[in-house]
This record gives structure tokens, C-alpha cells and sequence, in this order.
């Protein structure tokens, strides 16, 4: 009898941790000169929707939407597109050291599930080390009632190839300075790090802080491939959290590439016109479904702590 409860116990664990609200998706996307020319592309619009409607906060990159039509076009197809919730965009200042290539971080969320609580557009100024990216990152605060972690902060960031190291290292110091700004250890940082192959080697990365600090979890597993083509395969996409607490509210081995090629069945060409990144992403915890397996297993612990004691 007590093998039977031990194995229930174990199955209630396993569904709280598989189950805990699978319905909250955060993505990262590099959408690839995202601009006028792709929004024209009616196939290629219909894909990045499709994908971007999984998600319940989405971090597009590489957002180039100089005459401004590109974006709203998108924000008006998603919300056609799915009826169930309602979608908004909140984006950054264009970004980079060079007044003909400018990209901006856009976040696309749920106004039904998700709301902006504030927004920081971090200064290329940092003390000791000016101009430290190429494209500073754009911080967003986030509350989301029915997840486990409730409120939590979003650090984007796509680095310059050449300087990856450099920069990942130099996102330490953003992070530090998110915490004291809105007192929060609730931080994840994600986006197109540009973290492995050539751009990062392993000799590096030892001198980047956001890889050797230990309450740092770096989600997407190392080797996974991020990347469309297949003659390539390296782990550039990822999503780093902050501390034990934003750790535990994610859901366990959630956190990976979404193969958009094979889940909407595109030729590489085809997947190719909608960006040469898969967009990762990870879930989170639901707070009703966390408060009511806890409860069901203290009682269900309660329940075989008095059997135990009426049988012996």
C-alpha cells in the first residue's frame, strides 16, 4: 500500500511540473531585416503570425520598419487571426552604431493575459566602458496574475557577431542594475546571443559573467541548433533566469527551438523567407494549477500520514 501512494505521489509531482500551465509561452524570435519588403510577402506574413499567436510575450529582433507599416500590419493580422486574445506591441528606439542599418527590440504580448508595468531603455553611456552594444538592451517589466512568478522583467539582447563576448559579458552589469532599479530578482534575459560556433569560443567563456555566475540558469540546452539552414547547427537563440525562484516557475525542459519548418511543413527555401532563426521559447508555471496540486498534496500527505497510523 505505501508503494502505491509513493508511485501516486510521484505522478501528482511529475503532473504539476509537466502540466503547471503549459499555456504561458514567453518567445524570442530574430525575425530577420523584419521590414516593408517581408510584410509584402502574404505567405510570409501568415507564418510569422501563426507563430507569434503561440506566444503570450514575444521578443521580435531585427526589426527594421523604417516607414512604420510593417509592425501595425502585423499586430492587426495576429489580432485576425486569433480571436481568442487580444495582441499589443511595445518597442524601442532604433538601435545601432550605424545611421544606415538601425534595428529595434519589439515586444508582441496578450493584453488579456499579460500587462506592461514599465520600460527602460538602457543608456549606450554605462560607466567604465562607453558604448558597450551596438544595440542597447530595452527592458520591459511584465505582470502576468495567472503564472506562478506573477511579475517578472525581460532583458532583450541581440549581439554584434563580432563583439559577442564583450557584450553577453557586459549584459551582467544591465542585469545587476535592472535588479536595484525595480527591486526585483525576477529577471530573464533572452534573444539571438550569438552564443556559440565562432562567435563565442570556449576559451571565452570564462570571462563572461552571465555564463559563470552560478545563479544564472541558462535554459536552452548547449548544442541544441537555433538556426533554419541545415548546413549549419549551432545554439545562438537563448533564455537565461535569474535565481531559484524564477527557475522553479518555469516548466521543466520546456525551454527549447520551435521548428516552425517542420510543424507548418516548409522547404528549407520556403522557411528561409521567414527567417534564418528558429524563435525559442520557454513556459511558465500557472498559478491556479501550482496552488491546487500543492494543496491536493498536502492533503494527499495528510491523508497518508493518518492511514499509516490507523495500521500499525
Amino acid at each position: 500500500m505505501t508503494s502505491f501512494f509513493l508511485l501516486l505521489l510521484f505522478f501528482l509531482v511529475g503532473m504539476c511540473d509537466v502540466q503547471g500551465a503549459s499555456d504561458f509561452r514567453i518567445c524570442a524570435f530574430n525575425l530577420q531585416h523584419f521590414g516593408e519588403s517581408k510584410s509584402k510577402k502574404s505567405d510570409v506574413m501568415y507564418t510569422i503570425t501563426r507563430i507569434i499567436s503561440r506566444c503570450d510575450v514575444c521578443l521580435l529582433q531585427e526589426v527594421r520598419d523604417s516607414k512604420e507599416k510593417a509592425l501595425p500590419q502585423l499586430i492587426s493580422q495576429l489580432n485576425r487571426y486569433d480571436k481568442q486574445h487580444q495582441y499589443a506591441s511595445v518597442a524601442s528606439e532604433r538601435l545601432g552604431r550605424s545611421a544606415s542599418y538601425q534595428e529595434q527590440y519589439v515586444f508582441v504580448y496578450r493584453t488579456d493575459t499579460v500587462t506592461v508595468t514599465g520600460q527602460y531603455q538602457y543608456p549606450d553611456d554605462r560607466p567604465g566602458d562607453v558604448d558597450a552594444f551596438s544595440r542597447e538592451p530595452f527592458v520591459v517589466r511584465f505582470r502576468a496574475p495567472k503564472t506562478a512568478i506573477k511579475e517578472f522583467v525581460l532583458i532583450p539582447q541581440h549581439t554584434t557577431p563580432t563583439n559577442t563576448t564583450k557584450e553577453l559579458d557586459a549584459l551582467y552589469d544591465v542585469l545587476q542594475d535592472v535588479k536595484r532599479m525595480w527591486r526585483t530578482e525576477n529577471v530573464m534575459l533572452l534573444g539571438d546571443f550569438n552564443a556559440d560556433c565562432g562567435y563565442l569560443a570556449k576559451k571565452n567563456r570564462k570571462n563572461v559573467r552571465l555564463i559563470t555566475e552560478k545563479n544564472l540558469v541558462w535554459l536552452i540546452p548547449e548544442k541544441t541548433d537555433t538556426t533554419v539552414r541545415s548546413s549549419t547547427s549551432c545554439t545562438y537563440d537563448r533564455i537565461v533566469v535569474n535565481g531559484e525562484t524564477f527557475a522553479r516557475a518555469v516548466v521543466p525542459s520546456s525551454a527549447g527551438p520551435f521548428n516552425f519548418q517542420m510543424e507548418y511543413r516548409l522547404t528549407e527555401e520556403q522557411a528561409l523567407e521567414v527567417s534564418d532563426h528558429y524563435p525559442v521559447q520557454v513556459l511558465l508555471k500557472n498559478k491556479a494549477f501550482s496552488e491546487k496540486i500543492s494543496k491536493f498534496l498536502f492533503l494527499f500527505v495528510l491523508g497518508h500520514l493518518a492511514f499509516q497510523m490507523l495500521t500499525t
